[in-house]
């Protein structure tokens, strides 16, 4: 082609995992010494490279998928509530799982407090005139910071920007929390890192440790290709987190704990999509492909079922075939079950059994537990009252109409997947379902009708966020529908994984996504991860002088923070922006419970 240049395309191991560290002190090549030491200790010395495929070679993915991290007495290795993409492997040292919630602040979170109504009124007036203006005494490497920690005790923590992403956690701590300690050759983190879970606790060095750090691509490989991993992960799996999700399931909380433990063993884990999925994503829609070729099929309509799906993590879409295509009428989040009617249905009618009635696809990344038919008739079926069972959709047998409502049963109320079509716009659906808006548990929907574009909403946010609003009055448009570029506050925030300090996180009493200001390093990695470009990067001020940009000596450029929408958490009454539209043309929708906002959307 005139005019074109050649760039080979990027994979996987273009930045090996002991590269990808923001912290350039960090950085160092896994060496042969490195590889040959790991292939001599367990359980890389019972793995037989010759189980592993020429393009993943065994010592590839050590020296691509792994990296040696060191850490001090007290260092915080993984912190409770991180979404976690890698696992570890104690080389040297030990490490303590503390067993009690830290202080927020120990593990950089930020401890929200609302705002009183004078301190809201006082901060409008009040406001910098230039935008993203900064305290910066509230950071550690601010001159009176520094001041301060020198006063203070040794043993308090110090955030040190740019310099260090390590918390430390004072040693005291040790003989106060509950805790257990791992030793040498443990390993943890790997079922958070496969099910990109939230950390279940806090781990931090007990003295001086040396640990292999290993990346989701990597864990996953060594497991599909070694036995002996996948056997350990997986009895791992049976014993902690089966059994939870099962409980957690609607339709099986009636159950003994005998009879969870018996459908645990029996039932099957599987994962479809990619991990990654919000990489391949932009891709797509950069490309503008059919999002439907390029999603893994979980379970088709017309084959027979052969035992229930119960979403374990992540998001599935459900289409029917229609004319010459497929329509998408629903989709199925955490903890919604598919197949149920039909299998109910074919239990007490063995002589007429009926196909499924509609194809599960896996929207970026699924999880799903399956449960065998058989066992499902035996442990299960016998408990679902006769009212909660749906009955089938009205084309599985009489005709090729879109469906009344949906065959799976909600996890928590009303949901989008019980939403009738008749009064949803298949159309939207489809709409929401292949943007990835049913990610969205705030998204920020404006009605074009109505929409003035007054900027009202545009002005109340940056009133209450020193002068730079979080969120862009722009997005993708379907009929007269805008969904807006703000955080939609993710039931899947891929935002959070990476992020060195735990700055981005959920807030403990409502579970919104917001950044800890003070713990940001500005790596961006947050802004670079987020799906739907609705995080920013922005230079900074300091109060003391507002007018020049805060510089960074080392680098010679201007000291960047993430910033997004945070729901105006601080303040009452809920986001501003929505509660300053003069024409309610604006509304905050949670995509999984979308009933209660049909009125507003089918005006």
């Amino acid at each position: 082609m005139p005019g074109a240049q050649t760039f080979e395309k990027p994979e996987r191991w273009d930045l090996p995992f002991s590269q990808d560290l923001p912290n350039p002190d960090e950085r160092r090549d896994m060496t042969e010494h490195d590889i040959g030491r790991l292939m001599s200790i367990e359980p890389f010395c019972h793995m037989d490279p010759a189980n592993f495929p020429d393009r993943l070679p065994l010592r590839g993915i050590l020296a691509n998928d792994t990296r040696i991290r060191r850490y001090n007495n007290g260092d915080v290795i993984v912190r409770q509530g991180d979404y976690g993409n890698s696992a570890f492997l104690i080389l040297n040292g030990k490490a303590r799982v503390i067993l009690e919630t830290l202080d927020p602040k120990l593990v950089g979170r930020q401890v929200t407090k609302k705002r009183t109504a004078w301190e809201s009124l006082v901060s409008v007036i009040t406001r910098p005139r230039m935008p993203e203006v900064r305290d910066t005494s509230k950071y550690p490497q601010g001159h009176r910071e520094r001041e301060q920690t020198q006063q203070r005790g040794a043993n308090e923590v110090a955030f040190v920007q740019d310099v260090s992403n390590v918390l430390r956690v004072d040693s005291d701590l040790f003989n106060k929390a509950r805790s257990e300690v791992m030793q040498t050759g443990q390993v943890f983190g790997e079922l958070a890192a496969l099910g990109r879970i939230q950390r279940s606790a806090t781990v931090v060095a007990d003295g001086e440790a040396v640990l292999l750090e290993i990346r989701w691509q990597g864990l996953r490989d060594l497991r599909k290709f070694d036995e002996t991993l996948r056997k350990h992960i997986d009895d791992r799996f049976r014993k902690r987190g089966l059994a939870a999700t099962l409980r957690a399931a609607p339709l099986l909380n009636k159950l003994t704990e005998g009879a969870v433990a018996k459908v645990a063993q029996a039932a099957i884990f599987e994962t479809y999509g990619s991990y990654d999925w919000y990489g391949s994503y932009q891709q797509l829609r950069k490309r503008d492909e059919d999002p439907l070729k390029n999603e893994p099929v979980i379970a088709s309509e017309g084959h027979y079922p052969n035992g229930l799906l119960i979403i374990r993590a992540g998001f599935a879409r459900l289409s029917h075939r229609r004319g010459n295509g497929e329509q998408t009428y629903s989709y199925l989040g955490k903890g919604q079950v598919y197949g149920l009617a039909e299998l109910a249905y074919n239990a007490k009618n063995p002589h007429k059994m009926v196909p499924l009635s509609s194809t599960l696809r896996a929207v970026g990344y699924v999880d799903v537990v399956h449960i065998p038919t058989k066992l499902f008739e035996q442990m299960i079926l016998p408990h679902i009252p006769a009212d909660e069972i749906p009955p089938l959709p009205a084309w599985s047998t009489t005709s090729d109409t879109p469906p009344v409502a949906d065959n799976v049963p909600p996890a928590r109320g009303g949901s989008a997947a019980t939403t009738s079509s008749k009064q949803l716009n298949p159309g939207l659906t489809e709409f929401l379902v292949e943007n990835r808006f049913i990610n969205g548990t705030a998204t920020m929907v404006i009605d074009l009708d109505r929409c003035t574009r007054c900027d009202d909403c545009v002005r109340a946010c940056a009133t209450g966020h020193t002068n730079n609003p979080r969120f862009i009055r722009h997005g993708v448009v379907f009929d007269h529908f805008m969904v807006a570029n703000a955080c939609m506050h993710c039931a899947d925030p891929v935002c959070m994984i990476g992020c060195p300090t735990g700055a981005i996180h959920r807030t403990a009493e409502g579970g919104v996504v917001v950044i800890n200001d003070v713990t940001c390093i500005g790596c961006g990695t947050c802004a670079a991860s987020c799906p739907y470009d609705n995080i920013r990067m922005v230079d900074i001020r300091d109060e003391d002088n507002p007018d020049a940009l805060l510089v960074d000596p080392r680098a010679g450029k201007p000291i960047a923070k993430a910033t997004k929408c945070d729901l105006c958490n601080e303040h009452h009454g809920g986001p501003a922006c929505q509660r300053a539209c003069p024409h309610d043309a604006l509304k905050r929708v949670d995509m999984r419970e979308l009933e209660p906002h049909l009125p507003w959307l089918n005006r």
